[in-house]
């Protein structure tokens, strides 16, 4: 199996980490030709949704990635990534990857004074550790979203066909039921591969 990790910006090191210790191969997505690369899944990390966006179509990597994930690859998605996935960004026109029909508020919870830990219930998973830092959570989310997680009766995890985007920060905290449970849709054989 091999990962994608989107590594233009954020806490794409830390994913890197949590795969390590799952013994799970990865390639780093810096550049267009390394989407040439089979890939099983791909992750979006946390950090700055906007230079994110920014760069994936400087690069000319965006429309690739975002067709992927049309068409099927698995996606783990954490903060920014939940943003750069969102269909709609509340109080912005901005459109990214646009693939989940949802809508995020940005940094919902203020800046990084905002930022906390707690531990509540994931659907599936029971109770896990939640480190959120400047996050966003979901304003709107439609029918056919799966609603995983909710903290503070804001909704701050969700599923959809291939994709999992969460508000907070799975790769900072000791348990690593978030990315098994992306790694096991990643070995769905239900899931079509682009």
């Amino acid at each position: 199996m091999n990962i994608g990790v989107l590594a233009l910006q954020g806490a794409f090191i830390e994913h890197e980490k949590v795969l390590d210790k799952l013994g799970v191969d990865y390639t780093e997505l810096r550049q267009k030709s390394d989407l040439d690369t089979k890939l099983d899944g791909i992750i979006l990390p946390g950090g700055e949704s906007t230079v994110q966006g920014k760069l994936l179509r400087e690069l000319d990597m965006f429309e690739n990635i975002k067709e992927q994930i049309e068409d099927g690859l698995p996606v783990l998605a954490t903060c920014a990534g939940m943003i750069l996935l969102a269909k709609d960004i509340e109080d912005d026109d901005t459109k990214h990857l646009s693939t989940l029909p949802i809508t995020v508020k940005r940094n919902a919870y203020g800046r990084q004074l905002g930022s906390f830990y707690t531990e509540s219930d994931y659907e599936g998973l029971g109770e896990i550790p939640m480190t959120f830092i400047r996050a966003p959570f979901v304003a709107e989310a439609k029918p056919e979203v799966d609603v995983t997680a909710v903290v503070n009766d804001n909704i701050v995890g969700v599923e959809y066909k291939n994709q999992i985007a969460i508000s907070f920060h799975p790769e900072l905290d000791e348990s690593t039921k978030i990315h098994e449970r992306f790694l096991k849709m990643c070995e769905s054989p239900t899931v079509a591969q682009a």
